[in-house]
Protein backbone atom coordinates (compact mmCIF):
# COMPACT_ATOMS: atom_id res chain seq x y z
CA UNK A 1 0.00 0.00 0.00
CA UNK A 2 1.48 3.63 -0.97
CA UNK A 3 2.68 6.12 1.99
CA UNK A 4 1.12 9.24 0.60
CA UNK A 5 0.36 11.33 3.56
CA UNK A 6 -2.70 12.41 4.03
CA UNK A 7 -1.30 16.24 3.93
CA UNK A 8 0.27 15.47 0.71
CA UNK A 9 -2.87 14.35 -0.37
CA UNK A 10 -4.57 17.40 0.32
CA UNK A 11 -1.99 19.20 -0.71
CA UNK A 12 -2.18 17.49 -4.57
CA UNK A 13 -5.78 17.88 -4.58
CA UNK A 14 -5.54 21.78 -4.06
CA UNK A 15 -2.67 22.25 -6.00
CA UNK A 16 -4.83 21.62 -9.04
CA UNK A 17 -8.07 24.06 -7.68
CA UNK A 18 -8.92 26.72 -10.41
CA UNK A 19 -11.95 28.51 -9.12
CA UNK A 20 -12.98 30.30 -12.54
CA UNK A 21 -16.61 30.91 -14.10
CA UNK A 22 -17.73 30.59 -18.31
CA UNK A 23 -20.71 31.74 -19.24
CA UNK A 24 -22.01 31.55 -15.82
CA UNK A 25 -20.92 28.28 -15.22
CA UNK A 26 -18.16 27.55 -12.25
CA UNK A 27 -15.49 25.10 -12.77
CA UNK A 28 -12.64 23.83 -10.45
CA UNK A 29 -13.70 25.30 -7.27
CA UNK A 30 -13.63 21.52 -5.88
CA UNK A 31 -10.11 18.97 -6.24
CA UNK A 32 -9.62 15.72 -5.38
CA UNK A 33 -7.11 13.83 -5.13
CA UNK A 34 -6.37 9.84 -5.46
CA UNK A 35 -3.88 7.25 -4.92
CA UNK A 36 -4.09 3.88 -6.19
CA UNK A 37 -2.82 0.54 -4.51
CA UNK A 38 0.01 0.59 -7.13
CA UNK A 39 0.92 3.97 -6.08
CA UNK A 40 -0.07 6.53 -8.72
CA UNK A 41 -1.82 9.98 -7.99
CA UNK A 42 -4.44 10.93 -10.26
CA UNK A 43 -6.32 14.49 -9.75
CA UNK A 44 -9.54 16.17 -11.38
CA UNK A 45 -11.75 18.87 -10.35
CA UNK A 46 -15.35 19.50 -10.74
CA UNK A 47 -17.92 20.35 -13.56
CA UNK A 48 -20.76 22.46 -12.37
CA UNK A 49 -23.64 22.80 -15.19
CA UNK A 50 -27.37 24.27 -14.89
CA UNK A 51 -28.18 21.03 -16.32
CA UNK A 52 -27.51 18.90 -13.53
CA UNK A 53 -24.96 16.98 -15.71
CA UNK A 54 -21.92 18.04 -14.20
CA UNK A 55 -19.71 15.86 -12.17
CA UNK A 56 -17.80 15.62 -8.51
CA UNK A 57 -13.88 16.30 -8.52
CA UNK A 58 -13.89 12.58 -7.03
CA UNK A 59 -15.27 11.35 -10.56
CA UNK A 60 -12.91 13.35 -12.73
CA UNK A 61 -9.89 11.97 -10.58
CA UNK A 62 -11.58 8.41 -11.34
CA UNK A 63 -11.92 8.57 -14.78
CA UNK A 64 -8.12 9.78 -15.14
CA UNK A 65 -7.18 6.75 -13.22
CA UNK A 66 -9.26 4.29 -15.27
CA UNK A 67 -8.02 6.03 -18.38
CA UNK A 68 -5.08 4.71 -17.33
CA UNK A 69 -6.21 1.41 -16.23
CA UNK A 70 -5.94 1.32 -12.98
CA UNK A 71 -9.22 0.72 -10.71
CA UNK A 72 -8.05 0.24 -6.71
CA UNK A 73 -7.55 2.79 -4.92
CA UNK A 74 -6.24 3.64 -1.64
CA UNK A 75 -7.03 6.48 -0.66
CA UNK A 76 -8.96 9.53 -1.89
CA UNK A 77 -9.56 13.06 -1.31
CA UNK A 78 -11.79 16.04 -2.32
CA UNK A 79 -11.07 20.07 -1.14
CA UNK A 80 -13.21 23.27 -1.19
CA UNK A 81 -11.54 26.91 -0.63
CA UNK A 82 -14.18 29.38 -1.03
CA UNK A 83 -12.78 32.91 -2.21
CA UNK A 84 -10.06 33.52 0.07
CA UNK A 85 -10.99 31.75 2.54
CA UNK A 86 -9.63 28.48 4.26
CA UNK A 87 -9.27 25.12 2.59
CA UNK A 88 -11.79 22.38 3.86
CA UNK A 89 -12.07 18.52 2.98
CA UNK A 90 -14.95 17.69 1.80
CA UNK A 91 -16.38 13.62 2.27
CA UNK A 92 -17.46 11.95 -0.99
CA UNK A 93 -21.24 12.75 -2.10
CA UNK A 94 -23.41 9.43 -2.05
CA UNK A 95 -23.07 9.31 -5.71
CA UNK A 96 -19.30 9.27 -5.45
CA UNK A 97 -18.98 6.89 -2.61
CA UNK A 98 -21.12 4.33 -4.66
CA UNK A 99 -19.38 5.39 -8.00
CA UNK A 100 -15.85 4.38 -6.23
CA UNK A 101 -17.27 0.76 -4.79
CA UNK A 102 -18.57 0.24 -8.34
CA UNK A 103 -15.37 0.63 -10.21
CA UNK A 104 -13.95 -1.78 -8.11
CA UNK A 105 -15.21 -4.27 -4.87
CA UNK A 106 -11.95 -3.64 -3.31
CA UNK A 107 -12.53 0.26 -2.87
CA UNK A 108 -14.86 -0.60 0.10
CA UNK A 109 -11.18 -0.48 1.66
CA UNK A 110 -10.32 2.46 0.56
CA UNK A 111 -9.31 4.83 2.77
CA UNK A 112 -11.10 8.39 2.57
CA UNK A 113 -9.49 11.45 4.05
CA UNK A 114 -11.43 13.59 6.05
CA UNK A 115 -9.28 15.48 7.86
CA UNK A 116 -5.74 16.04 8.32
CA UNK A 117 -5.68 13.40 11.03
CA UNK A 118 -8.90 11.95 9.99
CA UNK A 119 -10.06 9.17 7.47
CA UNK A 120 -12.45 6.57 7.38
CA UNK A 121 -12.52 3.51 4.96
CA UNK A 122 -15.50 3.62 2.50
CA UNK A 123 -17.63 0.96 3.79
CA UNK A 124 -18.39 2.75 7.20
CA UNK A 125 -18.64 5.70 4.71
CA UNK A 126 -21.03 3.53 2.64
CA UNK A 127 -22.94 1.03 5.48
CA UNK A 128 -25.72 -0.28 3.23
CA UNK A 129 -23.29 -1.42 0.04
CA UNK A 130 -23.96 -4.65 0.06
CA UNK A 131 -26.10 -6.20 -2.81
CA UNK A 132 -29.78 -7.20 -1.48
CA UNK A 133 -30.71 -11.30 -1.18
CA UNK A 134 -33.29 -12.18 -2.81
CA UNK A 135 -36.98 -11.83 -0.71
CA UNK A 136 -37.57 -15.39 -1.62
Amino acid sequence: MPSTSHDELIAAAEAVLSRHTVEGRLFGDVGAALVTEAGSVYTGVCVDTGSGTGFCAELAAIAAMVTAREYRIAKVVAVWRDEGGPLHVLPPCGRCREFLRQIDPGNLDTEVVLGRRESAPLRELLPAHAWPAPLD
